[in-house]
């Protein structure tokens, strides 16, 4: 009897996958929605009688029935690079002309030309041919893990349609939300009295972080594979990688192209610049990728792009409206940056009603006066921008428009220093620099501190419960309880969140004091380079600038603030807070050896292949904590290319330069 019902089960499983792919995928479906329904309950009813043989990929298991209480952070298995910009065919050609220089001369190149959706980007994991993680681009390195949400695309396939699966394949793609979605979601809302979405872009994003899986369903969201990693016999193309992805069960966009020239491009981008707004979702430009994964391979990535892909983007569109009102907005830094507020207009898929002034040079340069037309563009898709004013529609009696003297927030005398554009409130105590730092300190990328949003940020700042950074770690409970909405249950788990930040590691802490110019990554080349905060502060301007990837500008920055002496109060407060400001070594692979081994010192690696002992991650973090660097490109400035099983292109542009070459126990062997 069980033989015969499991038989049906895998039967009905069959049924409607073929049928799901069929409609969500191929946009042909094989059976009446009818059908379908009847064929769901039978299988929902077995399972339901026979627990123990639900399986993670039946078609039942798409929407969960508990609600998440969070996402975690996860680090991506395979990093996701943003693309380099370019806005016009001169720009593509000097992208063409600069991966050109990097290697030797080719043949011809093929381009795959895909539409690039607007969207956000996802990463999935498959294992044994069985989806078992979804996660968000994030920054690249770490994202959310948003599985139970993926699992409710119905584009996205639970169960890899072959028959021998890899242990693991990776797959990359654009979630979005069709434009009929968009439109039925937000008229929806509008009729409950709620808020509607600004565009279908952030739809798709808020719904992805939707904590009810059963809330994502219901938005339909769709999605567009468009990259494929394989351990063994990958694609030896873009365009094989596509169909490799169709043949899989996923859907893909039907209007990519195989271009034989850049010329070829550059008529596929000229012929979708009308035919774009035709489709039934979002799309801002083409993305242009070499064909060959070998010339891929050769050219490799920057810090943040790929050298053999591109964003061909469309000109930003243009809108006509009217300025109500001009007001200056205090930022994090001091820094005192105008505003203009518009009357609502939309603008590329987005209404817009705030654009930015810049500067008292760029107000003037513009003679912008309040209740003039202007045209309004969104500078790179992204942020909206004044282009010009239409000063024959001005209104009599408009005056010019002036940055005020005195900081709005806390009226002290605001200054312009010398040789700068930007206006500054130097007020320390200022309350938006200390909201502004707050709700920075707080973020993903420094101390991640959950619960720590802009609205309490307000509040404990209104009532002076934080002065200053280090006041968050002596907040109380019964002090927090005292703030709209916040019950003593809520005021816990604050009190415990800020309290779990003290682990976050030294990089992390130096971001979050937010230095002038110190990002994310020059936190962590700075913290490498000089282990303890002591070291730090003590480094000349000279010391600085010699780190890899930090400029005089920074270097400057970074000088100029540990010489203030709030700062170096600041510093100690937080250190007798025991927050973390020295370099620790990662527990993922720590030896004594690795730990004060200088065997690789000032070295560059390259690893290709695959390492069966200690595998890539964990050969990868053995030479950086021996003190070299890992590179993704071969070069005359590599030292060393670590070669595994199966070994690329990158071996025989090793031997082609004369790099020394060496294997896994020879590395073991220089550690030790």
């Amino acid at each position: 009897m069980t033989a015969n019902i499991q038989k049906e089960i895998q039967q009905l499983r069959e049924q409607l996958t073929k049928a799901g792919y069929a409609y969500y995928v191929l946009d042909n479906p094989i059976m009446p929605d009818a059908v379908y329904d009847q064929l769901y309950r039978q299988l929902q009813d077995l399972e339901s009688q026979h627990p123990e043989l639900i399986t993670p990929d039946s078609p039942t298991q798409r929407v969960g029935d508990k609600p998440a209480s969070q996402f975690t952070s996860v680090r991506h298995n395979i990093p996701l690079y943003s693309l380099e910009n370019a806005f016009n065919n001169a720009e593509l050609q000097k992208w063409q002309e600069r991966w050109q220089r990097q290697i030797a001369a080719v043949e011809e190149v093929e381009y795959v030309c895909e539409l690039k959706i607007d969207g956000s980007a996802l990463a999935l994991t498959y294992e044994d041919g069985v989806l078992t993680r979804g996660v968000t681009r994030g920054d690249g390195i770490t994202g959310e893990d948003i599985t139970q949400n993926v699992r409710t695309i119905r584009a996205i396939p639970l169960r890899l349609n072959l028959e021998n699966p890899p242990a693991v394949v990776e797959v990359r793609g654009e979630a979005f939300l069709p434009l009929d979605e968009f439109e039925r979601i937000n008229t929806e809302r509008e009729a409950k009295g709620e808020s509607s979405f600004a565009n279908p872009r952030n739809a798709a994003a808020g719904t992805l972080r939707q904590l009810d899986p059963k809330v994502v369903d219901e938005r339909k969201l769709n999605f567009f594979a468009y990259t494929l990693h394989l351990p063994d016999n990958p694609p030896q193309t873009q365009w094989q990688a596509l169909e490799v992805l169709k043949d899989l069960g996923f859907r893909v966009n039907p209007n990519r192209q195989l271009c034989p020239s850049l010329a070829a491009v550059e008529d596929y981008f000229q012929a979708w610049d009308t035919q774009r707004k035709t489709l039934p979702y979002l799309t801002d430009g083409v993305v242009v990728k070499i064909n060959s994964h070998s010339l891929q391979e050769q050219l490799g990535f920057t810090q943040k792009f790929p050298r053999w892909a591109i964003a061909l983007k469309y000109p930003a569109e243009e809108a006509p409206t009217q300025v109500l009102e001009i007001k200056v907005n205090v930022g994090r830094t001091g820094a005192v940056t105008p505003m203009a507020i518009m009357q609502p207009v939309l603008l590329a898929g987005t209404t817009v009603q705030r654009a930015t002034l810049h500067n008292q040079d760029r107000i003037t340069e513009l003679d912008i006066r309040v209740g003039d037309t202007v045209i309004i563009r969104k500078a790179g898709e992204i942020i909206p921008e004044v282009v010009r004013v239409l000063q024959d529609l001005r209104p009599e009696e408009t005056e010019p428009y002036q940055m005020p003297s005195h900081c709005p927030e806390c009226d002290s005398e605001l200054i312009r220093p010398t040789g700068e554009a930007v206006t500054r409130c130097v007020n320390s105590s200022c309350p938006a620099i200390l909201r502004g730092s707050l709700v920075h300190w707080a973020s993903r990328d420094a101390l991640d501190i959950n619960g720590l949003g802009e609205k309490i940020v307000e509040q404990v700042v209104e009532k002076k419960l934080v002065q200053s950074l280090a006041d968050l770690y002596e907040i109380s409970v019964e002090q927090l309880t005292s703030l709209e909405r916040m019950g003593k249950k809520s005021a816990q788990k604050l009190v415990d969140a800020i309290g779990v930040s003290k682990q976050q590691p030294f990089s992390r802490v130096l971001y979050g004091l937010g230095i002038r110019y110190v990002g994310k990554v020059n936190a962590e080349l700075l913290t490498e380079a000089f282990p303890t905060v002591d070291q730090l502060a003590q480094a000349s301007v000279e010391d600085l600038e010699a780190v890899y990837g930090i400029g005089l500008e920074i270097a400057q920055s970074v000088w100029q603030w540990f010489r203030v002496e709030a700062n170096q109060t600041l510093i100690a407060r937080l250190q007798a807070q025991s927050l973390q400001f020295s370099q620790t070594v990662s527990d993922d692979f720590t030896t004594d050896e690795t730990k004060a081994s200088p065997a690789f010192a000032g070295k560059t690696f390259v690893v290709t292949g695959s390492f069966p002992i200690l595998g890539r991650k964990e050969v990868e973090a053995l030479i950086k904590k021996a003190g070299g660097k890992v590179s993704s490109s071969v070069s005359k400035k590599t030292n060393y290319v670590l070669v595994g099983e199966n070994a690329g292109s990158k071996l025989t542009k090793a031997q082609e330069l004369g790099v020394v070459i060496l294997s896994e126990a020879q590395l073991q062997e220089m550690v030790n």
